[in-house]
């Protein structure tokens, strides 16, 4: 194996948890704000999504740049990108600012429909992969 298919590999591997990790932590919290739970506001509840997302974008931008592959070059990457950008605003309405719970609740289903949506590209390297 050459010393970039390594690279790549580890990179994929730690870009692969911190995935997992942030789709597990986001529908705890989700759960967490449906059930108004005092979880949602503690301390590491605050911090670690922050820590886990910072690995996660610098484990993409270190694969991104092993494959010379980016955003606004590969369609598909650009796909993710505003899937993502989607999945993060969502996010932040289900969490912090939505004014209603129903608004977070119909917000949080529909960053878990954006997650979805990014997974989905990522596997198929398809923009429009229902097509």
């Amino acid at each position: 194996m050459a010393d970039d298919d390594l690279l790549f590999n580890i990179a994929k591997g730690i870009h692969l948890l911190a995935i997992t990790l942030t789709i597990t932590g986001f529908v705890l919290r989700g759960t967490w704000m449906l059930s108004e739970s005092p979880l949602l506001q503690a301390k590491p509840t605050r911090i670690l999504p922050h820590v886990n997302d910072t690995v996660l974008l610098l484990s993409a931008l270190w694969a991104a740049s092993l494959l010379g592959q980016y955003p606004f070059v590969d369609t598909w990457l650009t796909a993710k990108l505003f899937g993502l950008l989607a999945y993060i605003v969502l996010g932040a309405a289900a969490l912090n600012y939505g004014p209603t719970r129903k608004i977070r609740a119909v917000a949080f289903a529909a960053a878990l429909l954006s997650f979805a949506y990014v997974v989905t590209v990522a596997l198929t390297k398809n923009p429009l992969p229902m097509l």
